[in-house]
């Protein structure tokens, strides 16, 4: 069993599922949730919203970071589990490789995808490049 797991976090339903299943099937690991605030994501909101929404995008994706880790933490706490939370800034699927390689993980879970329709096409699949690129074992899931 993996002593050290990474969940990777982005607030979707099927990220919710993923750190369940981490919970559930890895009782005795050390946890970690991670969250990566991307700023490709700055620019979609800013062309949807122009420039007040530029200026407070990095406080906005905070905030959204701070929701999501209060989440996780509200359900590793039904199962007697302290979470270690982190948010990063970058690419997603980098940030979360180089998070699992520099910190001892031994396991990364993640849903299949955070973004539905043209978003998910335009930007590509977190979950299939994780997959592809890490070193250690990786648990998607749908």
């Amino acid at each position: 069993m993996p002593g050290n797991v990474l969940v990777a976090l982005d607030g979707s339903p099927l990220a919710e599922r993923a750190l369940t299943y981490a919970l559930e099937t890895f009782p005795d690991a050390a946890l970690t949730t991670i969250y990566v605030i991307n700023p490709i994501d700055s620019v979609i909101d800013v062309e949807a919203g122009g420039l007040p929404v530029a200026e407070d995008w990095y406080d906005t994706a905070q905030e959204r970071a701070t929701e999501i880790h209060t989440t996780a933490t509200d359900l590793a706490a039904e199962h007697d589990v302290a979470l270690k939370n982190v948010t990063e800034v970058g690419k997603p699927a980098r940030e979360i490789l180089e998070y699992a390689d520099s910190h001892g993980i031994d396991q990364i879970v993640l849903g299949s995808h955070g973004r539905s329709g043209i978003d998910r096409a335009l930007l590509g699949s977190v979950a299939e490049t994780v997959t592809r690129r890490a070193r250690i074992p990786v648990t998607i899931i749908g």
